[in-house]
């Protein structure tokens, strides 16, 4: 009896642009970020794929790459639509219905399945950061992740396009950079290693004044802990009485050592391919800049140190350098200003929105108004909920009846209205799809239309993916990206604003 082998699911495919720079294909950083996190993360569970509009015989450097990065070249046309449909990067599943477009989604997605793959890989892992949330938040909402997702690269790549341009040597992200690494370190636990810092500093003499940039040694021991999953080189936890009853204000100060802290994470495999560019630059056409820079300068260097980042950005084509400033010849930036940069978010702090009808109809009635309601212009625009399949129901988004009544009377004029016009052949986006209350009843109702949704937040899409298969929905295709990454045709779009 032959025993039939199972199927091994086909690969996700990984996208990246190539583009014609003075006539010779060159990568741009977005491209060149993804392969350096793919050759750190020494095994790549995708079908990496190269686009261009030209012929990939003549790319010499793809030479330089590891065989399992130097994918094959394929022009744009050649691409499913839904990839065709985005910016890239972007990562496709092998169906072509789901997509993950622009770059910290992508790098993300890139390091979870790696972790699937790959056995005992706490150091890929720990790139996510604490909880998972490194690079999690949009750039429509997080200035931290626009700044390194988008600001720092753009910047960069307009550096280079005229890297003697007075006014582009120290971009503002650039310097808006130098200056997050001036501010003190916010992580969990840092009671803890303050204290074990505190008791350093009481257990030496004074040191002498020590060049700018350089890092004290307990924020070192700490990331290097981390990366090698050892714990046992960390300072003892118990400190003296004395130093136990320091109060907490009164604790010495963490300092960075990476980008976001202590630790090593997806935020410097972003940055590390983005600062090198520009410090070549800087270092060959106007090397006085450097003094300016640093603390950026003892980053790059600090990143050299942690294990596989110099083979994985030897196989990239990066000749990573020690670079050499030369003293400051006028006054440095000045330090960040309070609420500047405040739990990974750059810029000051909004107040807290306080909005929504509810809380408007309160006020106006606090005031003396009283609003009224007249009938609804359309009666007839009603959804027949109770003969559609139980998994198009917002109560399946897991909610509780009530609201998900509302959302029930919120989607009634808008999916009345996108059936009444619709027609065979055309295509319906739902942005900011969430869970899928809206996009899943169309592609229902409209059997003949295509539908996407489009959503950043991977645990609302997958929601949505679960709700749609237990359906059977063949019309329907899931994009997770920011709004800002798909560029495709459509006919129609949808935005529900929930109440």
């Amino acid at each position: 009896m032959k025993h039939q082998q199972q199927q091994q699911p086909q690969p996700e495919s990984l996208y990246l642009e190539v583009r014609t720079d003075r006539e010779e294909p060159a990568l741009p950083l977005h491209s060149s970020i993804a392969l350096f996190l793919l050759s750190y993360c020494q095994s790549s569970p995708f079908d990496v794929l190269l686009l261009s509009a030209q012929s990939g015989q003549r790319w010499p450097w793809r030479g330089s790459l590891p065989e399992t990065l130097a994918g094959p070249a394929a022009r744009p046309a050649e691409a499913p639509g839904l990839v065709r449909a985005c910016r890239m990067p972007a990562v496709a599943d092998a169906d072509g219905r789901c997509c993950r477009a622009g770059l910290a989604v992508v790098l993300r997605h890139v390091v979870q399945r790696t972790c699937d793959k790959k056995a005992a890989c706490v150091g890929l892992a720990s790139l996510l950061g604490f909880k998972k949330t490194c690079l999690k938040a949009c750039a429509e909402v997080s200035k931290w992740t626009r700044l390194c997702e988008l600001e720092i690269p753009s910047a960069v790549e307009q550096h280079l396009l005229d890297p003697k341009d007075e006014a582009l040597q120290i971009p503002p992200a650039v310097l808006l950079l130098e200056k997050r690494l001036r501010e003190p370190v916010r992580v969990h636990n840092d009671d803890k290693l303050r204290r074990q810092k505190l008791q350093q500093q009481k257990g030496r003499p004074a040191p002498a004044a020590q060049p700018s940039g350089e890092s004290c040694g307990l924020e070192l021991t700490a990331a290097m802990a981390r990366l090698s999953a050892d714990e046992s080189l960390t300072v003892s936890t118990r400190g003296s009485s004395d130093i136990r009853k320091v109060k907490t204000d009164e604790l010495p100060e963490l300092e960075h050592v990476f980008a976001e802290g202590l630790y090593f994470t997806l935020t410097d495999v972003v940055l590390l391919p983005c600062v090198h560019q520009y410090l070549v630059s800087v270092q060959k056409h106007s090397p006085d800049v450097l003094s300016h820079l640093p603390l950026l300068l003892r980053w790059y260097c600090r990143v050299q140190e942690v294990p596989g980042v110099i083979t994985a950005a030897k196989d990239c084509g990066m000749s990573l350098f020690s670079p050499q400033a030369p003293k400051p010849s006028c006054t440095l930036p000045g330090p960040v200003e309070p609420g500047e940069v405040e739990k990974g978010r750059v810029g000051p702090n909004p107040e807290t929105f306080v909005g929504g009808p509810r809380p408007t109809l309160t006020k106006l009635k606090e005031s003396g108004i009283e609003a009224s309601f007249s009938p609804h212009p359309c009666p007839a625009w009603n959804v027949p909920w109770d003969s559609l399949p139980v998994a198009v129901n917002p109560i399946e988004g897991r909610m509780s009846d009530v609201r998900a009544t509302r959302k029930r009377q919120q989607l009634n004029n808008l999916v009345a209205m996108v059936t009444a016009m619709a027609r065979p052949g055309q295509t319906v986006v739902d942005f900011c799809s969430g869970g899928g209350h809206v996009g899943i009843v169309l592609a229902h109702m409209l059997p003949e239309c295509q539908v996407i949704l489009i959503e950043n937040k991977e645990e609302s899409l997958v929601r949505a993916k679960e709700r749609s298969a237990k359906i059977g929905l063949n019309n329907i295709s899931f994009i997770q990206a920011n709004l800002d990454y798909y560029t495709g045709p459509f006919h129609f779009g949808v935005r529900a604003v929930w109440g």
